[in-house]
């Protein structure tokens, strides 16, 4: 019953994730001027969240599960890292992520987010929620960039929506229920060092990818939607921990 719940908690914020990617892609359809503005906020109260849950809470978990976790928080930082550099090294331009190009680096970025779901649900379902949300919030951003940056490539409007539904938003559930099933088998010590990994790589998410983004544009307010995102985070775990 308890496995069951916990799939349902990853097919429901693994389609959430999808939903608000697509929200972002038809956002910026109808009105580019007010999908770049609102994508700011976006990204900012994401990053909040998503930098203060793994210090806060996951990565303690996974400490507490295998006493080695911290290690592999440093090898997921460093894969991200690293694979961001060969990505711009082989590309030659410095606003793609995770992937060879910009489309296939964002479906593999969305995709990888599925996994993190079936991780952290995995690991504890107050993990799960707490990264899910900041996770589900930076979809919309997501979506917005993937479509800008297919209509960039000279894809036309109408393609490019098809396009971007795929590769952001479609990917991310794939993600999640293909590495579902091998992650619930894992033992408490290996999901430890899963668990480790994905504090890495949301780490990395926040503040390599997200805030740097969120920074070029400058917008008023963007400071504070990024601390309600740690003030969120921060509140969740004291009110677990308090309970």
């Amino acid at each position: 019953m308890n496995e069951l719940s916990t799939f349902a908690w990853v097919a429901i914020f693994a389609t959430s994730s999808a939903l608000l990617s697509s929200l972002g892609i038809l956002a910026i359809y109808i009105s580019k001027e007010w999908a770049e503005k609102v994508n700011v906020y976006f990204m900012c109260f994401a990053a909040g969240v998503l930098i203060s849950v793994p210090l806060t809470f996951a990565l303690p978990d996974a400490i507490e599960k295998n006493q080695y976790a911290g290690f592999a928080a440093l090898v997921g930082f460093l894969f991200m890292f690293l694979s961001n550099h060969l990505i711009e090294y082989k590309t030659g331009q410095k606003t793609l992520a995770f992937g060879i190009t910009a489309v296939e680096g964002i479906g593999i970025h969305s995709f990888v987010d599925g996994a993190i779901y079936a991780v952290t649900f995995s690991a504890s379902i107050i993990i799960g929620i707490m990264s899910g949300i900041g996770l589900v919030v930076h979809e919309f951003a997501e979506g917005v960039i993937t479509y800008a940056l297919l209509l960039s490539g000279g894809v036309s409007r109408k393609r490019a929506i098809w396009y971007a539904l795929f590769v952001a938003a479609f990917t991310t559930p794939i993600g999640a229920f293909i590495a579902f099933p091998l992650v619930s088998r894992l033992s408490a010590d290996v999901l430890g060092l899963a668990l480790g990994f994905v504090v890495g790589v949301l780490i990395y998410v926040s503040a390599s990818h997200l805030l740097p983004k969120a920074k070029g544009y400058q917008k008023e307010h963007s400071t504070w939607a990024f601390l309600a995102g740690v003030s969120l985070a921060l509140f969740i775990v004291l009110t677990k921990m308090i309970g």
